[in-house]
């Protein structure tokens, strides 16, 4: 079994999925097409090059209630997808990496692109917020409809559960083990912070709390603005035409 998270004993959970009326039960596809936009929702949250990409049942790029992978790790504290295209690849995916080619900007979109997913069944998705510790927005495993049309997902933002949110700016940061926040592209984030949490109890990908922030530039806990960095879900639209 090709499996880059185990979905055995764990049942996949997926937050915010909008199906169009009378699609909810379509049958899942041999094979299929697929037209994909994305559009970010939030007021200053960036993201970080996505990862599109379709596989078979058995794999899955994360899975809620489990720890991450090194690859998952490397995505949601860095922004570093290389790792999960490798696996997708090693399992047999098809996968779409950077169709931006950059930053998605608060409020912008990623214009229609194509993925063909030859005789996969299953659609994921992931990308880095930022600014954030290791926070990502993710679709896990979402069965691709035999039934031609459009689809829309609603997708969450999750806590990789690899590193404490101490929401604070850290040059050079961003690879495992080094604690921070690596960038800020709204240039908004203020200095000094003494830092939110030191320690993330729950070790497991799991729903984000979102960034606490404070409005204070040059001292406080955070150095994130919370008239800019903070969000609620869902994160990201994402619109999927099967032909």
């Amino acid at each position: 079994m090709n499996t880059l998270s185990n979905k055995t004993s764990i049942p996949t959970i997926l937050g915010g999925l909008t199906l169009a009326a009378g699609m909810l039960t379509a049958p899942v596809s041999e094979a299929a097409s697929l037209k994909v936009t994305i559009t970010n929702l939030t007021q200053g949250i960036y993201f970080t090059p996505f990862l599109v990409a379709s596989h078979t049942d058995d794999v899955s790029l994360f899975t809620v209630g489990t720890q991450a992978s090194l690859a998952l790790q490397q995505m949601a504290e860095g922004g570093d997808i290389s790792g999960l295209v490798a696996a997708v690849a090693d399992a047999g995916g098809q996968s779409v990496a950077n169709p931006h080619e950059g930053l998605l900007a608060p409020g912008a979109m990623v214009n229609e692109f194509m993925l063909d997913t030859q005789d996969d069944t299953h659609l994921s998705l992931t990308s880095m917020l930022l600014p954030t510790n290791d926070g990502f927005a993710g679709v896990d495993s979402w069965a691709i409809p035999e039934t031609a049309g459009t689809y829309t997902i609603m997708v969450n933002a999750y806590d990789a559960g690899t590193e404490a949110n101490n929401e604070l700016l850290v040059p050079g940061a961003g690879m495992p083990g080094m604690l921070g926040i690596p960038a800020d592209p709204t240039m908004m984030a203020g200095s000094g912070g003494t830092g939110v949490a030191m320690q993330d109890y729950n070790t497991n990908v799991h729903i984000h709390r979102g960034s606490l922030g404070d409005d204070m530039m040059d001292s406080g806990k955070s150095d994130l603005n919370n008239k800019v960095h903070r969000w609620l879900n869902p994160v990201l639209k994402v619109t999927i035409t099967v032909e």
